[in-house]
């Protein structure tokens, strides 16, 4: 059975499970019917499948699926699913108008609070923030049974590009002042569209020669199309966002010079992190050994997949090791087996149940076939006499008592190294900020780690100075970088006023 066949079916199901429910429905349904309605199955490509190519795994719901998975709403009047969501997004008026098949309608309420709904529906954690707080999941006894919030986001923003009937929001008229974004990650493109929509002149300056920050380097194609963010950036455009490529703010232009000379009335920084933090053990030398944020921006902002037409070169291995739990590391172990590996480990010192990564994440790749060695990490990097990587010196772990973070933190086991082979190793533990910023910003405060200090509205320690996102909060998700732009926009909406 092919995807397409299968998205298909699924549809049909709900198509046949909406016509049952049309009668009680009209009656009025209660808390009992909609829990019984079953759980939506995201139609995905198969495994076998989707290994070998780069699209998009998820192929995102039909308009029967969405509207029988909208019906499993309780509408609580409290809206605890709206006090889990960084940006307040209005969820149950959204999907109320996904129940009676106003697509248009239902994303322009999420527009009200997000103008990224393509992306978040594909790569927010819902199941940690507004789907963890839903109280049909907490009903059920079970966060697997919560309503799909972050899958009918997907489903309302694709109909609308797919209906060609995008419109920017209304913006105020100008205000005459000016507000400078460095960074086009999450949290700078949100902070842009707020304060465009108050009539503010508003440019981002971006490092790289594209537009999207960690949305195009370092999320692959499979999890997030390009072409969906920069139909999200097109939207900013259309509202009157000036984009600013190959800017390197720091060297291009300082801080300073952009609010003396350059006019600015305000800035705010949203640069993310993108120095990649490394082991710190023998071996780390050896050719074959990369960050995943090098490997990842090799792959999916200079497609280093298409052999013989890129401009950059990709590393190919029989056996690589990711060494890492979170969603890059899934990410960086997913796309080497996109890219030929015969084997792909992901090496790490907890167990499953600790993984920072998305379940959905992970079981993708076990689905991919991706292997994963638990309770180990590497004590050194092999190499051979040229200089490449052969293997590694991997150590025995086992659970401890919580560290802060409430995981149980991993023990050593005495003598328990042995060596594995491998030709490629890629680290994805994490990145610090670049220190570029703050050493060419005299008064602008960091801590020891080089994030911006802020306080309550992401203010920094400079005058109309802002920061938020990843330069700010060390690695975290897109949509918690989206909170603070959207924090920080309101603070200097009301500066500028």
């Amino acid at each position: 059975m092919n995807h397409t066949k299968t998205q298909r079916i699924l549809d049909t199901e709900a198509a046949e499970l909406l016509n049952s429910l049309a009668r009680k429905k009209a009656q009025g349904l209660g808390p009992r019917e909609r829990m019984a309605i079953p759980v939506q199955e995201m139609p995905v490509q198969e495994s076998r499948i989707r290994r070998g190519n780069m699209d998009e795994v998820a192929l995102g719901y039909g308009e029967n699926q969405a509207r029988l998975e909208a019906e499993r709403c309780l509408g609580c009047k409290n809206e605890p699913c709206v006090k889990g969501c960084p940006v307040g997004v209005p969820i149950p008026r959204f999907i109320a108008e996904i129940q009676r098949g106003n697509f248009k309608a239902a994303l322009n309420i999420i527009k009200e609070t997000n103008l990224l709904p393509a992306v978040c529906g594909r790569v927010c954690p819902q199941e940690k923030q507004c789907q963890a707080e839903c109280t049909l999941g907490k009903s059920l006894k079970s966060a697997d049974k919560a309503v799909a919030i972050g899958r009918l986001e997907r489903f309302v923003a694709d109909w609308e590009r797919e209906q060609g009937e995008s419109n920017p929001p209304a913006v105020k008229p100008p205000t005459g002042k000016k507000a400078a974004v460095i960074g086009s990650g999450p949290a700078g493109l949100t902070a842009a569209a707020d304060l465009a929509r108050e009539g503010h002149e508003v440019t981002v300056f971006e490092a790289l020669h594209r537009i999207g920050g960690v949305m195009v380097y370092g999320i692959p194609e499979f999890r997030l199309p390009k072409r969906i963010v920069q139909a999200e950036v097109d939207g900013l455009a259309a509202m009157g966002v000036r984009f600013q490529t190959n800017y390197l703010a720091g060297r291009t232009r300082s801080i300073e010079e952009l609010l003396e000379k350059d006019g600015y009335d305000a800035v705010f920084i949203g640069a993310g992190a993108g120095l990649p933090k490394f082991l710190g053990i023998p071996g780390e030398h050896y050719a074959g050994v990369l960050s995943a944020n090098e490997y990842l921006t090799r792959t999916n902002l200079m497609k280093a997949y298409r052999e013989g037409l890129a401009a950059t070169p990709g590393f190919r291995s029989s056996i690589a090791a990711v060494i890492g739990g979170g969603n890059v590391a899934m990410d960086a172990a997913r796309t080497a087996l996109r890219l030929g590996a015969e084997q792909v480990h992901v090496i790490y010192r907890r167990t499953r149940e600790e993984m920072p990564a998305r379940a959905e994440e992970v079981e993708h790749a076990l689905e991919e076939g991706v292997i994963f060695d638990f309770l180990r990490n590497p004590v050194s990097i092999l190499g051979n006499d040229k200089g490449f990587v052969i293997g590694m010196e991997l150590q025995e772990f086992r659970l401890g008592e919580p560290d802060q973070s409430g995981r149980r933190s991993p023990v050593a086991v005495p003598g328990s190294q042995y060596n594995v082979d491998c030709d490629m190793v890629i680290v994805a533990l994490g990145n610090d900020p670049n220190p570029l910023l703050t050493r060419t910003s005299p008064g602008l405060s960091a801590d020891r780690r080089g994030r911006i200090i802020v306080d309550e509205n992401q203010k920094s320690s400079l005058d109309r100075v802002y920061a938020g996102g990843d330069i700010v909060l060390g690695a975290a998700t897109v949509i918690l970088a989206m909170g603070e732009g959207r924090r920080a926009a309101a603070a200097i909406n009301q500066l500028l006023a």
